[in-house]
């Protein structure tokens, strides 16, 4: 393994899929490290992002491309996506795991000539580093102990408001570690001019205005961490002089946005209660790193200490940017919880198995009674919908000593907390 290679949290779960399939697909923003992780065990590669002779050969001789050492890496494959069917009649034909890894930091659009990869591809979801993977957390407290009822400690986190608001600028791009500060933020504004000028019209076939994907991106990141409608979106491209696009522009341009995996919603918890409460299933609006949204507005740390609120919805995208790493360790999901009634907690952690934790996220010491108030009436609430009790109700902070004790409502420094 490389000398300057971070280790990863799904490093072990690539190595798990490959000795159960025969492809393992890497989806993932750009940038966040995939190409960098499949390199560490595969045994051969070739980059179609760059190997323009490889583009071309593939159109001759397909099995030319695919032939190598194995696990073998295709990097970037959706730029000849016809790749995929020649990929699955290798794996039938071979009949062995771990032939092939594919990465690609965008979905290609969907094509009646590619046929399914059920049975023969595993995909995998990487995101940029998280706290614990970047050095920035302990990992004291497993989210994984949680989810399986562990009463867990952490020593006092000293992470001050300064620190946060640095972390958030500078995002978990692996690029970026061991940069100044300010030479992240020049690079992190150029990955969101990139995305305007080239990236949506790449991945959606179309032209788009880069004008228009700017305001938007802008609009998104203004309301990071809310369930904001598509119609406000749209409305707000137009600088509220309505000049705005239409709802179904705004919600193609949201689409290809996902598409490239630089937007991840945070879906609402799919549970049922027995009580009057009505929930709310609108989607929470994430980038896949907070830095996206900072770097959209040309934020930098100074200027948010200046506007602690909208720090405050960034600390608690980067809380569920990290929360969703951990919790595709331990086969979870992340969901939010929310009632029209006004009942509103910030993250659901969900196993495959339906055991469940609940957190609420908050950069301020004065709010974490508030955010335990929510996650006692939240447990009330799922008493009487015949779910088993929740395995960890905890408020995520700042800083602070961290616990977290079965039928306590615990706290947990964001720099304890880990996979």
């Amino acid at each position: 393994m490389a000398v300057n290679y971070l280790k990863r949290i799904v490093d072990a779960e690539l190595a798990e899929l490959l000795g159960a399939s025969g492809a393992v697909v890497i989806e993932g923003a750009k940038a966040s490290g995939k190409t960098a992780t499949a390199l560490q065990i595969v045994k051969s590669s070739v980059m179609l992002d760059v190997d323009d002779n490889a583009r071309r050969m593939f159109k001759v001789e397909p099995a030319m491309v695919l032939d190598g050492d194995t696990p073998r890496l295709i990097d970037e494959w959706q730029i000849e996506p016809a790749i995929w069917n020649h990929v699955r009649r290798a794996v039938d034909q071979r009949r062995r795991p771990g032939q092939f890894i594919l990465t690609g930091s965008a979905v290609p659009a969907d094509d009646a000539s590619r046929h399914t990869g059920a049975g023969r591809f595993t995909r995998l979801r990487m995101r940029p580093l998280s706290l614990y993977e970047a050095g920035h957390s302990s990992g004291e407290i497993s989210l994984r102990g949680l989810l399986e009822g562990h009463s867990q400690k952490a020593k006092r986190s000293s992470l001050s408001i300064a620190s946060a608001a640095e972390l958030v600028c500078a995002g978990g791009w692996p690029g970026n570690i061991g940069k100044p500060l300010s030479a992240a933020l020049r690079v992190n504004r150029g990955y969101v001019g990139e995305i305007c000028r080239a990236d949506l019209s790449r991945v959606s076939g179309k032209s788009r205005d880069p004008i228009k994907v700017e305001r938007l991106i802008r609009s998104l990141a203004r309301n990071i961490a809310t369930p904001v409608a598509v119609t406000t979106l749209a409305a707000d491209v137009g600088g509220g002089n309505g000049n705005g696009i239409k709802r179904d522009t705004a919600a193609e341009y949201l689409e290809d946005l996902e598409r490239l995996m630089v937007v991840e919603n945070q879906p609402a918890w799919p549970v049922h209660t027995r009580s009057r409460a009505t929930l709310r299933t609108t989607p929470i609006r994430h980038f896949v790193d907070p830095s996206v949204a900072a770097a959209a507005l040309r934020a930098t740390p100074n200027s948010l200490l200046r506007d602690l609120e909208f720090l405050g919805f960034l600390f608690e995208s980067m809380v569920i940017r990290d929360l969703r790493a951990y919790a595709q360790a331990a086969d979870a999901r992340v969901y939010h919880y929310r009632e029209q009634s006004g009942l509103e907690v910030d993250a659901i952690v969900e196993a495959a198995d339906g055991r469940w934790a609940a957190f609420e996220v908050k950069l301020g010491e004065q709010s974490m009674a508030e955010g335990a108030k929510n996650l006692k009436r939240l447990a009330k609430r799922m008493s009487g919908s015949g779910r088993e009790p929740p395995s960890a109700l905890a408020v995520i902070t700042l800083n602070g000593y961290g616990f977290a004790e079965s039928g306590e409502v615990g706290a947990i420094p964001v720099g304890a907390l880990g996979p």
